[in-house]
């Protein structure tokens, strides 16, 4: 199997000894929100990276700007990792917070040595002072005053003596270089909110670009490995590194992952959430992890994604169908099979005996011969899908219709001989005779059917609501700030009074089946005894579906 780039570094940094044989990883969420598939492909490489040399993988969170941080982002993220790629030791979990004594002390070493100063120029006057691609940035006033008035205002900061706004730690680097992270970036700003692991006892907050280099260097990572908008950032990292004399890691960018009918911005996911446009973060059709896990997404089946796509530097914008395909093949392999009817329609088999039933065999798994059989009851009142039956079928309409004979499921073949209806001339019942020869599906004079059709027994059916997830979204890129105007009508349709084989009275939350010709489904978080619910995972192919689509009668 070849190797991708990363792997192509850290295996030549580990043939010339570079970083001892070391292989150290990270990843480093901030915890304002879920995370989403995009991350998946970020903890997938770092984790996937330590196990296979041997290595050390930490989760370290982000937390410099407590006024959009939570405890909740915080556990849902921790679970999030746990699913992708196991268990994270409580001592391989860090958060910036942990570091921010350093961080000062760091700062206060460049503000003594004159090269970080105290800036008051209002955001409005930074971006006017910050120059454009032609012309060079101006230099704040705050560049001239002397280390010992600077470092008495940043301890006069951190002691909370200034309101939000007026003050900031800059660093003093080079208003005119053509890489605009280095002009004077901000290091420090003002900001009174309650933080979710230190209270109150900071007044001061480092920015991302302060903190993320020297976090990788205090716990020694060897390989930084970031998205490519980070690449332009390094830069300053190097810079900060250099200044202080401490432990370089080795940064290395790649592409991150872009899926079509699905927004990634966590902006974007929270007002998702906070508009109410879903039900949480969690909702099935979100593109959270959180939301794959509930929707029934196997953690191996989102790794393998991620090893498909491959890992290059290279933008690229990935089709939505390749992650539901990796869903469908690990499930196809694992899902036991059920039979359930959505849209119920009555049918009688008229020769079958009164108050009998029977037990029928039926395959868990053809994909899995370990997955053994299980008993299904068949009796004289079925359901069939409503979809399943035209009283006058178009040309390549091969399911049940008047004289037309079908084969049920593991069951027998049936001959639909009368239809019933309603007042308003809508089909309430089919009667049918079944063929006592073709016990099993087969027929012994070798007659064929062009159909094979599920069913359930009324009278030992269970009743669900089944959420049919579809995309959010109903075109390829609904990117853009107009992005709610995309969003698919049709993305949750709820089906209240679905019948299912019995024995999913009883399945355990979360887990997975395939509902023979529907598709893969899932029990709900919502689900309880006597209130099932299911959602839909990933649809199967229809040919009947495909025949429509073509425009045929």
């Amino acid at each position: 199997m070849s190797l991708n780039f990363i792997e192509e570094i850290v295996e030549e940094d580990n043939r010339t000894g570079k970083w001892e044989g070391r292989v150290h990883t990270r990843f480093p969420p901030e915890p304002n929100g879920y995370l989403h598939i995009g991350h998946a492909k970020s903890i997938c490489l770092n984790a996937g990276l330590a196990r296979k040399y041997n290595g050390t993988f930490n989760v370290r969170f982000d937390d410099t700007n407590p006024a959009k941080e939570e405890q909740e982002y915080v556990d849902s993220i921790l679970r999030d990792v746990a699913w992708l790629a196991g268990d994270v030791a409580k001592d391989r979990v860090f958060f910036a917070s942990d570091y921010f004594g350093k961080m000062y002390e760091y700062a206060e070493t460049l503000v003594k040595a004159g090269k970080a100063y105290v800036c008051d120029l209002t955001p409005e006057q930074m971006r006017e002072y910050r120059g454009t691609m032609k012309e060079p940035g101006k230099e704040s006033p705050g560049r001239k005053r002397t280390p010992d008035e600077n470092l008495e205002l940043l301890r006069r900061m951190k002691a909370g003596e200034f309101e939000e706004g007026t003050y900031t730690v800059r660093a003093k680097i080079d208003m005119a270089s053509g890489n605009f992270n280095l002009r004077d970036p901000v290091m420090y700003r003002i900001v009174k909110a309650h933080h979710h692991r230190t209270g109150d006892t900071w007044a001061i907050y480092p920015s991302y670009d302060w903190a993320h280099g020297l976090e990788d260097s205090l716990e020694k990572i060897t390989h930084s490995i970031c998205t490519l908008e980070f690449e332009n950032h390094r830069p300053l990292y190097d810079w900060f590194l250099n200044e202080l004399g401490l432990y370089h890691p080795q940064q290395i960018e790649f592409a991150r992952l872009n899926l079509t009918y699905t927004v990634l911005s966590k902006r974007k996911l929270l007002e998702l959430v906070s508009g109410r446009h879903v039900r949480g973060w969690d909702d099935p059709r979100m593109p959270t992890i959180s939301a794959l896990r509930r929707r029934g997404y196997p953690a191996a089946a989102v790794r393998a994604f991620c090893d498909e796509i491959g890992v290059t530097r290279v933008d690229s914008v990935i089709d939505v169908g390749r992650l539901e395909n990796a869903v469908r093949g690990d499930l196809n392999r694992t899902a036991e099979r059920r039979m359930a009817v959505l849209k119920p329609l009555k049918v009688v088999i008229e020769n079958w005996p009164d108050g009998t039933t029977e037990a029928l065999d039926a395959v868990n798994n053809p994909e899995d011969e370990a997955a053994g059989k299980r008993k299904v009851p068949f009796g004289k009142v079925l359901y069939i899908e409503r979809d399943d039956f035209m009283e006058n079928p178009p040309k390549k309409f091969f399911r049940l219709s008047p004289g037309r004979e079908v084969r049920l499921r593991y069951a027998y073949f049936v001959t639909c001989k009368e239809v019933k209806k309603d007042a308003a001339g809508n089909v309430t019942e089919v009667v049918c005779t079944y063929d006592p020869a073709t016990k099993g599906g087969d027929s012994p004079d070798g007659r064929k059917v062009k159909a094979t059709l599920h069913w359930v027994a009324a009278e030992t059916a269970a009743t669900a609501e089944v959420r049919l997830v579809d995309r959010l979204f109903n075109v390829e890129s609904p990117e853009g700030d107009d992005y709610l105007k995309n969003l698919n009508p049709k993305s949750l349709e709820l089906v209240s009074d679905a019948k299912l084989e019995p024995s999913l009275a009883t399945a355990d939350v979360g887990r997975v089946f395939q509902f023979e010709r529907l598709g893969y489904f899932n029990v709900d978080l919502d689900s309880k005894p006597g209130k099932l619910v299911f959602n839909r995972t990933v649809t199967l192919k229809d040919a009947w579906a495909k025949e429509q689509a073509k425009g045929e009668p």
